[in-house]
């Protein structure tokens, strides 16, 4: 186990939790790092984290062969003191994402958690996702939990109402990883998960405050590579420091603009140059060249201006 992370196994959860989406750190030729990936596992759990997500876009996912996926939630999954969710399906074929899906459940992750758009193509109907849903759940040991995650690449297919309601009421479902960012249909989709088992966790810094409010399970973004810490404060106090909630909240909307800018190398670069991170920025989904001087200021930026307002803020 890493030497200076907290364990926090067994602890209650009383609140909104933080699963952040976790980076993959690649060595400057291009291999996974697991000793950096350790490193990065104790960042998230000393910010506060409830759980890791892995192996998802932010993994870079796409880009990982299927031992290389299988191998990194195993090893976090090993190395983590908290919960451990993990997708990891990334091909066309339902057999072979069947296969790859049972692979990452091997890994003794606590959720599987399936790519929305891997289910059908854009051009599909509804009736060939859901086909494809009832084939994996009944292809899955049904003692596995599983999850949803509306990912953006190679398209973004959102989850319906009614598709929804129907994977709650199998009873195997306890995560939604939520992209819509429309507070309108979060409240909606909360209205039908709220006799369930299955938490929605919310993607999107800008109606994070405002899913919160309305029952929402927690976060999984991008920014907890940056300020985990922040996110879980508001995860914390969001209930009873109203009007601080509401200016952390503004804070980190305002801050969340830089996902814009050459994400996942920035993370790693500021990972590595702020955090002191053992870890490359190299990246197999953006080119690591093109991480300008312009883009290294507007993290050192960044940088300051949280630190400023927490010792504002007291936080």
């Amino acid at each position: 186990m890493p030497e200076n992370c907290s364990n926090k196994a067994g602890a209650v959860k009383a609140r909104p939790e933080m699963f952040p989406v976790m980076l993959t750190p690649f060595t400057p030729e291009g291999e996974v790092d697991y000793a950096a990936l350790e490193r990065l596992i104790c960042f998230y759990e000393e910010g506060g984290s409830d759980g890791l997500f892995s192996v998802c876009q932010s993994s870079e996912v796409f880009y990982l062969s299927l031992s290389e996926r299988v191998k990194i939630a195993r090893f976090v999954k090993e190395h983590a003191h908290v919960p451990v969710v993990a997708s990891g399906h990334v091909s066309w074929s339902l057999d072979e994402q069947i296969y790859e899906l049972n692979r990452i459940a091997e890994t003794g992750v606590d959720a599987v958690i399936l790519i929305t758009n891997r289910l059908a193509q854009q051009k599909d109907s509804p009736d060939v996702w859901r086909r494809s849903l009832d084939k994996i759940l009944g292809s899955l040991d049904p003692s596995v939990a599983l999850g949803f995650y509306e990912c953006p690449m190679p398209y973004k297919r959102l989850v319906s109402l009614e598709e929804l309601s129907y994977a709650a009421s199998t009873g195997r479902f306890r995560f939604m990883k939520d992209t819509c960012c429309d507070i309108a249909l979060i409240r909606k989709r909360l209205e039908v998960l709220k006799s369930s088992a299955m938490g929605l966790y919310n993607a999107n810094t800008a109606t994070l405050l405002d899913s919160l409010n309305a029952g929402a399970a927690g976060y999984s973004g991008i920014m907890a590579n940056f300020h985990p810490e922040l996110y879980a404060w508001l995860l914390k106090n969001f209930g009873t420091q109203r009007e601080k909630a509401k200016t952390v909240q503004a804070l980190l909307t305002v801050c969340a603009l830089i996902e814009k800018q050459l994400y996942p190398v920035n993370a790693k670069y500021y990972l590595s140059e702020v955090k002191k991170l053992p870890m490359s920025v190299y990246s197999r989904t953006q080119n690591m060249h093109d991480l300008s001087p312009l883009f290294m200021d507007e993290i050192m930026q960044l940088d300051r201006l949280v630190e400023s307002f927490k010792r504002h803020e007291n936080l």
